[in-house]
């Protein structure tokens, strides 16, 4: 039981929030809505004082940051992209793991010595490159990132890689491991001292069902 109203944000997506709610429902909060079939973005669960909010991916830490989420669920990549300074991250809640790397063609042609690199992960590019010590030209792409080498927009793509398969079928290769991703558990910094117990509670309870995973 919560007697303080919690709102926690997961991220929308058939099978990353799938994911995510079968983790709460461990801990016996479960949404009183199917979400899939649901248009609530609010969602009440069966522990109460618990909220769930349903946002895009890239929305949760500002959610989270503002303190209108308490707590919320988010990809580490997501979370470099947006800067990790706003929230406290006490828990890797160990779902979706992948890694961010840099990949280039089997088959690469002679560089110039200042790269075009093409991502949807624009800070995270160009802190890696800054820290190797690196000029590199940045092209933001939305998606279909291994065409960029294929159709000579950009030398390199930074992008997650799971298996690998879909550059193999590309004609590209994973050459350098930038970090590991998975989904975090985040905390607003305010609700953690405000509703210190309550908060602790949830941290508590999904540290324990990610122990007996891992």
């Amino acid at each position: 039981m919560i007697d303080n109203k919690i709102t926690i944000a997961v991220t929308k997506g058939d099978r990353i929030v799938r994911q995510q709610l079968e983790l709460l429902a461990k801990i016996g909060i479960e949404t009183l809505e199917d979400p899939g079939s649901s248009r609530k973005l609010v969602l009440e669960t069966t522990w109460p004082g618990v909220n769930v909010l349903l946002l895009r991916s890239s929305d949760v830490a500002t959610y989270v940051e503002h303190g209108i989420a308490d707590m919320g669920m988010a990809g580490k990549d997501v979370l470099l992209e947006h800067g990790e300074e706003g929230y406290y991250q006490p828990l890797d809640l160990g779902l979706g793991k992948c890694r961010i790397m840099v990949a280039g063609l089997r088959d690469e042609p002679p560089l110039p010595a200042r790269l075009k690199i093409a991502t949807k992960f624009v800070n995270t590019a160009k802190r890696y490159y800054a820290e190797q010590g690196v000029q590199v030209d940045i092209i933001k792409l939305y998606g279909a990132m291994e065409l960029a080498p294929l159709t000579g927009l950009a030398h390199r793509i930074v992008d997650i890689v799971e298996t690998g398969n879909t550059l193999k079928a590309n004609g590209l290769v994973p050459m350098e491991h930038i970090t590991d991703i998975s989904t975090r558990l985040i905390v607003n910094k305010t609700s953690m001292k405000m509703k210190y117990a309550e908060v602790q509670q949830i941290i508590a309870a999904l540290d324990a069902v990610v122990a007996e995973h891992t």
